[in-house]
């Protein structure tokens, strides 16, 4: 094991200041006379994106199996799955010669638009973070890196190198860096990307609490930070931020920069020493895992076809179905929709692949339904235009068929890396093709491929099912015919909340921002528990999707009805298959606080299990609660915080369809510090003082005289005449006596200090 310290004590100023600058666009500087090696990174992360000419920013890139995107592999709910994949891209970068892959993409999916949302996995934190865990264990078992990106508060495209997000910090604690907590706790990610905007008017590329404070302190993160391509303003600024290597490189005046702050004193080198160590340190473990073996750089693209073309079935959700499919020996199929020619499998952008191959959907379903005949129409062209003709062509051909699929694809003129959807619709042709072939085709099947939510509301109701086949990555057209004919039965559930209306949706009123800052305004509620609380009807809600078979819950049982919130608890529930085919069911876990001094929301995911039952048979599912499900991040103290109270758990095949509730009692262990100050509320001083008898005796004899004026008494939870003490109850302490201090014989800020004294004794 190479001695690191001994390593940076030989290092001269100047190797320290280039080791943390890209020596190109995709590699690190090496030191030839200190055998410090180059490390090769690369873009991701649902395939590997090496570029065919070494250093080039932009090129083609080499052949690579392209994957499906994130918001199809949360959809599998599979943390198993997602693991295989992370195994296979992890063979493919040593193949490519790649060190570390840049990816997975955490970030949450605050609103429908956000253009980047395709290569994110969830609204939610909890399974977010679970699927960019399982992805980074797979990828890094192999001896290879991975970035965990974009750190953070990246939710959406609209000037994104600059726009600054403004975030409470209870929500960012709760809602915005719970994915990233779990993939490092659970994973520890060899690097983290830092994000191009600013969290609360620092770039997050400076941003020394979230960089340092809370990832590398507090989360125990061991790898090194590095820049977002271009997302460095100030290298000074970054280093004592927490950034530890800027990419892309070569940037001599940036290694200038920090050498010249070193020498005049305003960078401490003590900084600089810490990123170059941590810098090494995932150098040197790159070079343990050799690059270009085995097979002379090859891997096994059939195999990880195969695995592709599994993941996307796995990932793919069936929205609706009045009992046409699985498919069932069909005379004419009439296949409509270019998509169906041209495969629509990945997103625009940074993490576009060069597949080894694509399965055609039209090939695939000739090959599933050998005694059908297919035939094809075009239904929609590349561009924004309306052409008449193509929907006329293929209403006459779906008019002679048993069933019309249509494929319709998501253009990427709407959706892509680099700007956001203005909208939730297809195009205007796409609709109208949908309601024309479905007025004269009761069998009409939608194939959807898209990265995120679309609107459906005008023609969901004219057509008999709807397959969710997402950006589905290489090998989807072979998983789309084996859904629909029923080789694989669909298991996939949404990730994500389906909409009725843009206009319903949480951060409606404050994307994307403007003069420089998009304000969170949504706070905590974001996806479901925004739906939930305010009780809006969505078109499908999260963790929704069916089957060709059906499941029965039974009763949940909990391991204890009162439990300490150090302890957890575990939660319990049979599923049977209840129909005659074969099938996976999710089941998940939700926890409603019934109350709480906080505002929380209606139920919170923290639970999940993908199983797979035979006809009649019957599992039962045991998850674990730990003190996080049960907890709110509470700003008042600063960190995570439990009460004791009632909680129910909640069993459910998506967030709609809750199946059973047990009620369950926590104690909380939590000693808290006393936080009182001489603008507490009676409320918060009565709170405080139900563990200092003493305190509320004086507290109560204080307020008596007011009490009297009112005819009532004082203990936090009486009114005094009309509500009074309701009124009282938020008003500071002080201010209270202020209105009666002729009544005693001291000023009543002595009163009050004297109060505090006792309180913080």
């Amino acid at each position: 094991m190479t001695d690191l310290q001994s390593l940076i004590k030989q290092m001269t100023l100047e190797e320290k200041a280039a080791l943390c600058t890209g020596a190109t666009a995709w590699s690190t500087t090496p030191i030839d006379r200190l055998g410090v090696p180059e490390m090769y990174v690369t873009d991701g992360p649902h395939g590997v994106r090496r570029a065919a000419e070494a250093g080039a920013f932009i090129s083609q890139s080499l052949p690579a199996t392209c994957f499906p995107t994130a918001s199809c592999l949360a959809s599998s709910w599979d943390g198993d799955l997602i693991r295989k994949l992370g195994q296979a891209l992890g063979e493919e970068c040593i193949a490519l010669k790649v060190d570390v892959l840049l990816g997975p993409g955490t970030n949450m999916k605050r609103t429908p638009v956000g253009g980047r949302n395709f290569e994110y996995f969830s609204e939610d934190p909890y399974l977010a973070g679970e699927m960019a865990a399982s992805l980074i264990n797979g990828v890094q078992s192999q001896g290879v890196g991975t970035s965990l990106k974009h750190y953070a508060v990246n939710n959406q495209e609209y000037e994104r190198f600059s726009i600054s997000a403004e975030v409470d910090e209870r929500t960012l604690r709760e809602i915005y860096l719970p994915a990233f907590e779990t993939a490092v706790k659970k994973a520890q990610p060899w690097t983290v990307m830092c994000a191009y905007n600013k969290l609360n008017g620092a770039y997050c590329s400076e941003h020394h609490e979230l960089l340092v404070d809370i990832l590398k302190d507090e989360w125990g993160f061991e790898g090194f930070v590095v820049s977002d391509w271009g997302a460095v303003h100030d290298r000074v600024k970054s280093l004592q931020g927490g950034l530890d290597l800027e990419m892309p490189g070569p940037k001599d005046r940036r290694v200038k920069a920090v050498v010249d702050a070193v020498q005049a004193g305003e960078l401490d080198e003590a900084v600089l020493n810490e990123a170059v160590r941590r810098i090494l340190r995932i150098v040197f473990k790159a070079a343990e895992t050799p690059k270009g073996a085995p097979n002379g750089g090859a891997f096994d693209v059939e195999t990880h076809h195969t695995l592709a073309r599994q993941i996307a079935a796995e990932g793919m959700v069936l929205l609706k179905n009045n009992g046409l499919l699985p498919l069932k020996n069909p005379q004419h199929i009439a296949v409509i929709g270019r998509a169906a020619e041209n495969a629509h499998f990945q997103g625009g952008g940074s993490s576009h692949i060069n597949p080894t191959k694509v399965a055609v959907p039209f090939k695939e379903l000739q090959q599933l339904a050998e005694h059908a005949e297919l035939t094809y129409a075009e239904g929609y062209p590349t561009d924004n235009s309306f052409q008449q003709p193509l929907i006329d062509e293929a209403v006459t051909l779906a008019q002679a068929a048993d069933v019309a699929l249509l494929f319709v694809a998501l253009p990427s003129f709407k959706e892509s890396e680099g700007y956001d959807r203005a909208d939730l619709d297809l195009t205007s042709q796409q609709v109208a093709l949908i309601k024309a072939v479905a007025a004269i085709q009761p069998n009409t099947i939608v194939v959807l491929n898209n990265g995120a939510p679309v609107a459906m509301s005008e023609w969901i109701d004219d057509v008999a099912a709807v397959l969710e086949a997402w950006m589905m990555g290489q090998a989807g057209g072979g998983a789309i015919a084996d859904v629909l004919f029923g080789k694989v039965n669909p298991s996939g559930k949404l990730a994500e909340t389906f909409p009725a209306r843009l206009i319903d949706t949480p951060a409606y009123l404050n994307f994307p921002g403007e003069s420089g800052e998009v304000r969170y305004g949504e706070s905590l509620f974001i996806g479901y528990r925004y739906y939930d609380a305010k009780e809006l009807p969505v078109l499908f809600p999260f963790g929704y999707g069916q089957s060709y078979t059906t499941f029965a819950y039974g009763a949940p049982r909990v391991s204890a009805s009162t439990f300490k919130d150090v302890e957890g608890l575990t939660v319990s529930v049979d599923v049977t298959n209840t129909g005659a085919l074969a099938g996976k069911e999710v089941v998940q876990v939700y926890v409603h606080d019934r109350q709480a001094r906080l505002v929380r929301p209606p139920k919170e995911l923290k639970g999940f299990a993908k199983i797979e039952l035979q006809p009649g048979e019957t599992k039962t599912i045991s998850l674990p609660l730990d003190f996080r499900a049960f907890a709110f991040y509470d700003p008042a103290y600063r960190q995570w915080v439990t009460e004791d109270g009632e909680f129910d758990i909640l069993i459910g095949a998506s967030s709609a369809d809750i199946r059973g509730t047990v009620t369950v009692t926590l104690q909380s262990t939590l000693q808290l510090p006393c936080i009182l100050n001489r603008e507490s509320t009676i409320k918060e001083w009565l709170a405080y003082s139900r563990s200092k008898p003493a305190v509320e005796a004086q507290i109560k004899q204080l307020m008596s005289p007011m009490a009297a004026a009112f005819g009532g008494g004082i203990d936090g939870n009486d009114t005094i005449g009309m509500d009074t003490m309701t009124f009282l109850m938020d008003m500071p302490l002080l201010s209270v006596l202020q209105f009666q201090e002729s009544a005693f014989p001291r000023p009543v800020e002595e009163l009050v200090d004297d109060l505090l004294a006792q309180a913080y004794s």
